[in-house]
């Protein structure tokens, strides 16, 4: 009975090999497709669906709606929270990718109850906001909207309006406040250095720089600002690493404050530690009023 030489052995390893090699090229390639095709909706996570309100936590507020430019029939739903001293700074505050403005009334009421009047909105395809599904471009065109909105609508002088950005809302208000160099600054609340430096986190065998082009690169962005900047982190963000607010803080030009909340998680650093956050906003809404 024949038997097959050893070179047709070392041909058909060979096509196995180079077979098991094209699958597996094959479904590295897919993959790589699937978040370049996806990437949107592995960022961005709206819910149509405003469980709670300021009403809930027993502050005064009007619903509001802006229109947006270029799309003047897309409309901004958002709440306007005013201050019981009519001379009190305003922030417009941008919340991150998950949900709506419904999970962010923590944030709203406390820097309400600080003394600010707080314009915050929702962006398309949050809560009541036009439903197109968001992306990078038009989040930022929507935070446009809702600036101009305040200055121009609530009349309030930018000189005494800070943008305040919670999580990927950080580089919307980053890149807000590079558009706007007379705003009176910007507080960045465990933010990240970019979105592909967050895609290394969680895809790190995959060509992040190359796949994405949601890019939200704040790092790039800081050293050009020219409005005084808080960073605020909590040391036990899992989701952010606090790291990530060292380098944006190293990389911005001052005036600029960094401030690390011990044991502070991604969402609850106020609470861990009420007097420092506290102090470190107030701190820096009077340091930047007098232009220190």
């Amino acid at each position: 009975m024949a038997t097959d030489s050893p070179a047709t052995h070392i041909r058909r390893a060979l096509r196995i090999a180079l077979g098991f090699l094209a699958l597996l090229v094959l479904g590295y390639g897919g993959a790589c497709w699937y978040l370049w095709a996806t990437q949107r909706e592995l960022i961005f996570f709206p819910s149509p669906e405003i469980h709670r309100s300021p009403a809930d936590v027993e502050l005064a507020y009007e619903d509001v709606w802006i229109p947006v430019r270029p799309s003047p029939s897309a409309l901004l739903h958002g709440w306007w929270l005013p201050s019981n001293d009519p001379d009190a700074p305003a922030i417009l505050y941008l919340h991150g990718n998950d949900v709506n403005l419904g999970s962010n009334i923590e944030h709203i009421a406390r820097l309400n109850r600080l003394g600010f009047a707080v314009l915050a909105v929702d962006y398309r395809g949050y809560g009541k906001s036009g439903q197109s599904f968001p992306s990078e471009a038009q989040v930022y065109e929507d935070a446009e909207a809702a600036w101009m909105y305040l200055v121009r609508e609530r009349r309030v002088d930018s000189k005494r309006a800070f943008i305040y950005g919670h999580s990927l809302g950080g580089a919307v208000a980053i890149e807000l406040g590079l558009r706007h160099p007379e705003a009176a600054g910007v507080i960045s609340e465990s933010t990240f250095t970019s979105m592909p430096d967050m895609a290394k986190i969680a895809y790190s065998m995959f060509p992040t720089d190359w796949l994405l082009n949601q890019r939200f690169d704040s790092l790039a962005k800081v050293p050009r600002l020219k409005v005084p900047v808080l960073f605020i982190h909590g040391t036990a963000d899992a989701e952010v690493p606090y790291t990530m607010s060292e380098r944006l803080f190293r990389a911005a030009g001052d005036p600029k404050w960094l401030v690390l909340v011990p044991g502070g998680g991604h969402e609850d650093s106020a609470q861990t530690n009420a007097p420092l956050y506290e102090r470190a906003v107030l701190g820096f809404a009077k340091a930047a009023r007098r232009g220190e």
